[in-house]
C-alpha cells in the first residue's frame, strides 16, 4: 500500500502545480483527500483505485478537452464513501463544489459535480471527456486476472455486513449490468485494450454464482 501512497501524493502534487493553486490551500485539499480514501471502511475505493485511475488518465489527457476537469472529477469522485448508503456520488459532488469554489472556476465546478453524479450509473455521454473519465473508473473491469480478483475481494470486504447469500445475489446483478452493456467502454481507446477482458472476467465472475443466467 505504500507505494500507492507515495504514488497518489507524487500524482496530486503534479495536479496542484497544473492549476497553479494557493500551496496552503492545495495542501489541505491533499489532508483531507488522503484522509478520505484510507478510511476504515474502504478495501476498493482506496488511494489504489485512485492511483489506477490518474495512471490511466495521463496516458489519455492529450485527448481531452478539458483535462483539469477530468483530473478532478477522478481526486473526488469516490471522496465520500459508504457502502450501506446509496448517495455517496451526491456527497463526493457537494464535497468537491465546497472546497473547490475559490480553485476553478464555476463552469467547471458544475461539470465536474455532474460528471460526478454520471459515475453512479455509468451511462454513455455525448461528452467524450465524460466517456474518458467513466471508462477510466470501469478500467478494473478489464484488469489482468490477478488484479480483477483482487478487486472482487475489496469489494466483498466492503460489504461484509451482508449477508453472503445476498451479498452473491446482489453483486450478480451489478456484475450482469455491467456485461450486458454494449459496448463497456465508451471511447475506441479503451475498447481496444480492455472490451475483450472485462467482458472475459465478468463471464468468468459471473458464472461462479449460483443460479445466474448470463444474458448476452
Amino acid at each position: 500500500m505504500q507505494k500507492y501512497i507515495d504514488q497518489f501524493q507524487k500524482y496530486w502534487e503534479q495536479f496542484s502545480d497544473s492549476f497553479k493553486g494557493d500551496a496552503d490551500q492545495t495542501q489541505a485539499l491533499y489532508a483531507i483527500l488522503f484522509a478520505a480514501y484510507i478510511e476504515q471502511q474502504r478495501h476498493y475505493h482506496t488511494v489504489q483505485h485512485i492511483v489506477e485511475c490518474l495512471k490511466l488518465f495521463h496516458q489519455i489527457k492529450e485527448q481531452l478537452d478539458d483535462p483539469i476537469a477530468v483530473e478532478l472529477a477522478i481526486w473526488f469522485h469516490d471522496a465520500v464513501y459508504d457502502p450501506k448508503a446509496s448517495d455517496n456520488e451526491a456527497q463526493s459532488a457537494d464535497l468537491m463544489q465546497n472546497l473547490c469554489s475559490t480553485l476553478f472556476n464555476q463552469v467547471q465546478i458544475k461539470k465536474v459535480a455532474d460528471w460526478i453524479m454520471a459515475t453512479k450509473k455509468h451511462q454513455p455521454s455525448s461528452d467524450l471527456d465524460l466517456n474518458y473519465l467513466l471508462d477510466i473508473d470501469l478500467a478494473i473491469l478489464g484488469s489482468d486476472r490477478k488484479r480483477f480478483e483482487e478487486y472482487e475481494q475489496q469489494i466483498q470486504q466492503e460489504y461484509s455486513w451482508v449477508e453472503p447469500d445476498l451479498y452473491n445475489i446482489k453483486r450478480s446483478e451489478v456484475l450482469q449490468y455491467f456485461y450486458a452493456m454494449q459496448p463497456i467502454y465508451q471511447t475506441e481507446y479503451f475498447q481496444n485494450i480492455l472490451e475483450k477482458r472485462a467482458k472475459n472476467n465478468l463471464e468468468t465472475t459471473l458464472l461462479k454464482f449460483s443460479n445466474v443466467e448470463i444474458k448476452h
